[in-house]
């Protein structure tokens, strides 16, 4: 009965090619944010170099916005990087299969976070630090 219910969860083949396409219409739009980023801060540091600010504050100012320009634009890649990875699971056809506990993860979590590796449960368990994730353990076993 318990392998019954775990079927029922999972995608259909029509579900998955949806959040492919979700996932890739996200990348679109997440590359397109970190393009722009990227040309208006080298736009406002072009600029600046001929018109020198002349008061401190401007200084911390431009320092503040770039350093917050970057900021965004790395947490931007990071969500790239596990769109990329989501991606691959399709593929690989783990997508939508909780990595830490095998559940299934629930459609409605996947539509809010389609790239996610893991259902509610384990990712509150990781927050907690009640559990480490199996990457985290590779490393901590190959620095020993």
């Amino acid at each position: 009965m318990e392998e019954n219910n775990i079927k029922e969860k999972r995608l259909s083949p029509q579900e998955i090619e949806e959040f492919k396409a979700l996932l890739l219409a996200k990348q679109y739009e997440i590359l397109s944010n970190v393009l722009s980023m990227e040309d208006e801060t080298l736009r406002k540091e072009n600029s600046n170099l001929s018109n020198m600010p002349i008061h401190m504050a401007d200084i911390g100012t431009d320092n503040y916005d770039l350093e917050n320009t970057l900021n965004l634009m790395e947490s931007e890649r990071k969500i790239l990087v596990e769109i990329s990875d989501a991606i691959a699971r399709i593929e690989d056809g783990t997508y939508g299969i909780c990595e830490g506990s095998g559940e299934p993860i629930p459609k409605e979590r996947l539509q809010a976070i389609p790239w996610t590796r893991y259902c509610v449960a384990y990712a509150g368990l990781l927050e907690k630090g009640l559990v480490i994730p199996e990457d985290d353990v590779d490393e901590i076993d190959s620095e020993e």
